[in-house]
């Protein structure tokens, strides 16, 4: 009896945590169902579209569409006019967001997945609240967007901090430090551009819709699946929300990426649309001069019988020639003559990535069964894109500088200045 009583017990347990995950976002997929019939029917009958011209404002950056965001602006229309009608004042609602994201973070740190993921959906639905209530109550304020923006980043950085500890002893916490630097970085950057008077809301396909989404619904269904594979696991895994994680940590890295290549090609500097090309072709001949150089050690040490260091040496010289003749000639097409100065400065370009990267190997080595394969390639791919890359770009193969006209300054070149003759 007790054994069949305890059996009952786990079963109940198991549908419990199922459907308190799964039952939230079964009654959204039902409300947006009900609600995309209704719109249908009414752009039907009524021969237009609905429209909202906030959602215009918004730019095309994302991974929604035009039409998708004014259909959600139309879902939304019964929760914000019912607080319009209620007279709640939006910073009210700004700072109760901030209050269920620390709640979430919280419940995630504890283990409460399910909790914690729709306490920050709630959240984000409640960001999106504020802004569109004091517009329609004209209580907008410079005080409110700062309020607005600040709140925000303690609302990302809350959920994903409860996740860093709840996966503090696993391989997870790096992923999760990563989703919270490249969370903190995509808005810096887009508010750094728009300061220096570049146009940025529309770059950028990680953005804070996107990964509140994520991260959220990841989280939130996580347990879903835990509970049908370890029911009796005090400490689950979180499968899902482990790939929502390590989904944020990549994609917010590549959305700040995309805007600082966006906002350094607009404010010029030598990061203008004539570099665009040279990278993937100078990519595409370290990876050539590397083979070459690794064939010729193969060849002359199994087939020619050479020494190692003799075969080091020569793979080094071929890699070395092939680089500089394919960089010179295809990836930045050097028009110099000063083909002797190009060769010496290449000379230590490659000198020098040789240095750093013996050192990036050894520092990567420090970390607890590290591969020393996989330090090789991250030394490389860092080295190359933070030495090699910007040098033989702007110091090896620079193209002529020309001064431009002083009634015609770079994008953002003026305000930079400004920026820089005042800093402190």
């Amino acid at each position: 009896m007790n054994t069949l009583l305890s059996l009952l017990q786990g079963k109940l347990s198991t549908a419990y945590r199922i459907w308190t995950a799964a039952g939230p976002a079964l009654a959204i997929v039902a409300y947006v169902a009900v609600g995309f019939v209704v719109y249908a029917i009414q752009n039907a009958v009524r021969g237009r579209r609905f429209h909202d011209e906030e959602m215009d404002g918004r730019g095309i950056g994302g991974l929604t569409t035009a039409r998708a965001r004014h259909f959600f602006a139309w879902l939304m229309r019964p929760f914000w006019k019912g607080v319009v009608a209620a007279e709640i004042p939006p910073n009210a609602i700004t700072t109760l967001s901030v209050g269920l994201a620390f709640s979430a973070g919280i419940a995630v740190a504890a283990g409460r997945f399910a909790l914690g993921g729709w306490l920050y959906v709630s959240a984000g639905a409640l960001d999106f609240l504020d802004g569109r209530v004091a517009r329609e109550t004209n209580r907008t304020s410079l005080g409110g967007a700062a309020l607005d923006s600040i709140v925000d980043r303690y609302c990302e950085a809350a959920v994903i901090v409860g996740l860093a500890w709840y996966y503090r002893h696993t391989w997870v916490l790096f992923a999760c430090l990563l989703a919270l630097t490249g969370s903190m970085l995509v808005p810096y950057v887009r508010a750094r551009g728009e300061a220096l008077g570049a146009k940025m809301k529309d770059v950028g396909f990680m953005q804070r819709p996107e990964r509140i989404v994520v991260l959220g619904a990841t989280v939130a269904l996580s347990p879903v699946l835990e509970a049908i594979l370890v029911p009796t696991d005090p400490h689950p895994p979180h499968r899902i929300a482990v790939v929502g994680i390590a989904l944020i940590a990549v994609t917010s890295h590549v959305t700040t990426i995309q805007r600082a290549l966006h906002l350094l090609r607009s404010l010029g500097g030598g990061f203008g649309a004539g570099s665009r090309g040279s990278l993937p072709r100078s990519v595409a001949v370290s990876f050539l001069a590397t083979s070459a150089d690794f064939a010729t050690v193969y060849l002359l040490v199994n087939w020619g019988q050479a020494s190692a260091p003799l075969a080091t040496a020569l793979g080094c010289a071929v890699g070395g020639v092939i680089a500089f003749v394919l960089s010179r000639n295809w990836a930045f097409a050097s028009e110099s003559s000063a083909r002797g100065r190009e060769a010496l400065r290449f000379a230590f370009v490659s000198g020098s990535s040789a240095l750093l990267n013996a050192g990036g190997v050894a520092v990567v080595l420090l970390l607890p069964r590290a591969d020393y394969r996989v330090a090789w390639a991250v030394a490389r791919a860092v080295i190359f894109a933070t030495w090699n890359y910007p040098l033989l770009r702007d110091y090896v193969f620079a193209p002529p500088v020309h001064a431009p006209p002083e009634s015609d300054p770079a994008p953002g070149s003026r305000k930079l200045g400004e920026l820089n003759a005042t800093r402190v």
